[in-house]
């Protein structure tokens, strides 16, 4: 009868110790996949929206008419290369 109960035991300190080092720091890790998926996608299309919004803002002047036109473009890339260039430095510095 005791070792009946040793067995259980056993089986019982194998299950919680798979949980404690397999289990539980998956769920941990799908938690932070998923949250950072998800930030990075609202973060990606409101900076496409910014940038969008800035060119139809700077094509509305009158300063970048006929010949200038492609100056709005120009810029818009610009603030987008630079903002991933900062990104990329913030990221390799960790």
């Amino acid at each position: 009868m005791k070792e009946k109960n040793s067995n259980d035991d056993v089986v019982a300190l194998f299950q919680s110790y798979l949980r404690q080092e397999l289990v539980d720091p998956l769920r941990a890790v799908g938690r932070f996949l998923a949250y950072g998926i998800a930030g990075s996608l609202l973060i990606g299309s409101g900076l496409v929206l910014l940038a969008v919004g800035t060119l139809r803002g700077i094509q509305a002047t009158e300063v970048f008419e006929n010949w200038w036109s492609w100056v709005p473009y120009l810029l818009s890339a610009t603030a987008l290369i630079a903002i991933s260039v900062i990104t990329l430095r913030q990221i390799k510095e960790k």
